[in-house]
């Protein structure tokens, strides 16, 4: 026995072209297209029960590297349709599942017009990530390093309120430039988002986590005022990580990605 598992969501004026997409999910069929109306359609794929139903994914679920595998094949036939210049894309979450074609195509009509609202925000446009992390080693070279040899009980304590303004103002100078190079990269996006989720235990959270929507017209300019902005986190004492482009994972509301 099979179900239905959703890759995506495709807005195109004719039926999108398999070729040269990824094999897919392991144990699953050659991704097809189904086409819901008009212009929208599906990117779908027959999965086994036995590996992808409740009771069996559940088990699935508690071994990361195999979850690993499935977001890696998820995302690779997403990213494939994503690049195609005639298509805009909504992806679905992770193991989103129906049971029939039917009911699948009868779930994304039932919802069509905020899919139309959301494939109209998210065209011609891509997303863009950047995370900021404050590097302890970089800030320290920047302020000189705090190894003050303390003589005397009064130079220890002057060197201890040294060693603590000198952080503080290290965490300044990142903070201040993480969110310098927020604001100067949101103005090249269409819609900016900063992304709270909690950092993983036992983990530093970073200074920044941040998505852009940015027209593809303005790819060129964005990474280059990426590249700038990371040149004057690192002068702060911090790191800037930018990747991208993606489809537009942060930029679709949450019913429309799920059943």
């Amino acid at each position: 026995m099979t179900a239905l598992y959703l890759y995506c969501i495709v807005k195109a004026a004719r039926k999108p072209s398999l070729a040269g997409v990824p094999d897919g999910l392991p144990g699953g069929t050659r991704p097809e297209m189904l086409h819901v109306a008009g212009s929208i359609w599906l990117v779908a794929t027959e999965v086994p029960l036995a590996t992808y139903g409740s009771g069996h994914l559940d088990r699935h679920l508690a071994d990361v590297n195999w979850v690993g595998r499935i977001a890696l094949a998820h995302e690779a036939v997403v990213e494939t349709f994503a690049q195609k210049a005639s298509a805009t894309v909504i992806p679905m979450k992770l193991f989103t599942m129906f049971s029939t074609r039917e009911r699948a195509v009868s779930d994304i009509s039932a919802r069509r017009a905020s899919i139309d609202a959301s494939m109209r925000r998210i065209a011609g446009a891509e997303e863009w990530g950047i995370r900021i992390m404050r590097g302890e080693q970089s800030s320290k070279k920047r302020h000189g390093g705090t190894g003050v040899r303390a003589t005397s009980g009064v130079a220890f304590l002057a060197a201890k309120k040294k060693a603590r303004d000198t952080a503080k103002d290290a965490r300044l100078a990142a903070a201040e430039a993480a969110a310098t190079a927020f604001e100067r990269l949101a103005r090249l996006a269409t819609d900016a988002r900063r992304r709270d989720d909690a950092p993983a235990a036992g983990t530093i959270p970073p200074l920044l986590d941040a998505a852009f929507l940015v027209p593809s017209a303005r790819r060129a300019t964005f990474t280059q005022t990426a590249r700038r902005e990371a040149a004057a986190c690192a002068r702060a004492g911090a790191q800037m990580m930018l990747s991208g482009p993606w489809p537009a994972y942060n930029f679709v509301r949450g019913d429309e990605r799920n059943r």
